[in-house]
């Protein structure tokens, strides 16, 4: 009798500790969370794609070579949020997220970081190797992760 009750005190205790993994409406408000998440990132690609064209239109009767710049940079940088974008929906869609998708947004977010340390007047080259060396790794840990993921045996 007493082995009874004790089960149905361990049961009770375990309902209440896992009520909020046992329950889906997590599920549901992570996946409002990315939702909305990825709602304010389009909102924020369409501002960009405006201030590019006005950025276009202002070279029309000055120089290119200053708004080229910086549109140059703002196209890497939408690309980088493009990506987040694509880890976003990959997690949607089955639940977790890719490494290969993560090393993808990080190699476009340092590949505009070393655009823009191109762009500046005033940098040293140890700043710029270190990011290169970043690169390099990031390009490497890419293949690697590419070539042996378990989706690439099917």
């Amino acid at each position: 009798m007493d082995a009874i009750v004790d089960e149905r005190k361990t049961e009770a205790k375990a309902s209440i500790d896992f009520f909020l993994l046992r329950s889906n409406w997590h599920e549901k408000a992570v996946r409002l969370m990315v939702g909305l998440v990825m709602l304010v990132i389009y909102f924020w690609l369409a501002a960009g794609v405006i201030h590019l064209g006005i950025l276009l239109y202002s070279t029309i009767d000055t120089s290119w070579t200053k708004p080229a710049k910086t549109m140059i940079t703002e196209v890497v940088t939408m690309l980088a949020a493009l990506e987040l974008i694509r880890t976003l929906q990959s997690y949607l869609q089955i639940g977790r997220v890719r490494v290969t998708f993560i090393l993808d947004a990080a190699l476009v977010v340092l590949t505009g970081e070393l655009i823009g340390l191109w762009y500046r007047t005033h940098y040293s080259a140890p700043e710029a190797l270190l990011s290169v060396a970043v690169i390099i790794t990031l390009v490497a840990l890419r293949i690697i992760t590419f070539r042996f993921s378990p989706d690439a045996c099917d």
